[in-house]
């Protein structure tokens, strides 16, 4: 089985025009993640919305996902939304493989969600907010659309009507260059992404479920009284 989001080799740039529907549908999605940044930044919480909403090329479907840009507890980020009218549905804890970072998910709802880094993250994981388009809440504010890379490899430019379009295969400095990251991030995700477009999933190495109410902290401590490898990986920052 092949995944809908294998890689794709397009060499030339392609513009893509979008209609008035998309346009709206992105400023919908925009206004959404304004309201929970807003919530955070009252708390001097620094955090990014990411993805198809930075750059633009939205559908119907895309995701409102936020990414705190370091560790705050949860509580804090559920307080901060609390005071905004939105509320935790569940949290999420977890690690994609023992090398990756360890992260809480807030799940506000089935399209959107806050995830927080619970562990120190690699220079890979730092860029790659820059890696997919990242914008801050001023972004927002000043409609801002950034570059990025979608889920099909496709490096995403802005424009005036839209975005044009070009494959990152091939063309891995290019981009690295473009995004302003290293090559080496670049590198990795290709790894990562062709990987999971050939096993058709993604898959995680640590995943929970955790009700509203429950501490996402206390459930990754608990784990890692049994498991040495998590425990390192929490040390400097839950532990």
């Amino acid at each position: 089985m092949v995944s809908k989001f294998h890689p794709v080799r397009a060499r030339e740039w392609v513009p893509v025009h979008y209609s008035e529907e998309r346009w709206r549908t992105l400023e919908q999605l925009r206004c959404e993640a304004e309201k929970i940044l807003s919530a955070l930044a009252e708390k001097n919480i620094k955090a990014f919305a990411i993805g198809s909403l930075a750059r633009g090329d939205v559908t119907p479907k895309s995701d409102v996902d936020i990414h705190v840009s370091g560790y705050v507890p949860s509580f804090i980020v559920a307080a901060s939304l609390a005071e905004h009218g939105l509320r935790v549905d569940h949290y999420e804890v977890v690690q994609a493989t023992p090398e990756t970072a360890v992260k809480i998910i807030a799940v506000i709802d089935e399209r959107t969600s806050i995830t927080i880094p619970a562990s120190r993250l690699s220079k890979t994981e730092e860029e790659f907010g820059r890696f997919a388009g990242a914008v801050d809440l001023d972004g927002l504010r000043r409609g801002l659309r950034v570059p990025g890379v979608n889920k099909r490899l496709l490096l995403i430019v802005p424009t005036e009507y839209g975005h044009a379009e070009r494959s990152v295969l091939g063309f891995e400095r290019e981009t690295a260059n473009l995004l302003g990251i290293s090559l080496e991030t670049v590198q990795e995700r290709v790894r990562v992404r062709t990987r999971r477009a050939v096993r058709a999933r993604s898959g995680f190495f640590l995943h929970k479920v955790l009700p509203p109410d429950s501490s996402p902290e206390k459930t990754l401590l608990d784990l890692a009284s049994k498991l040495p490898a998590l425990r390192l990986k929490l040390t400097g920052v839950l532990t």
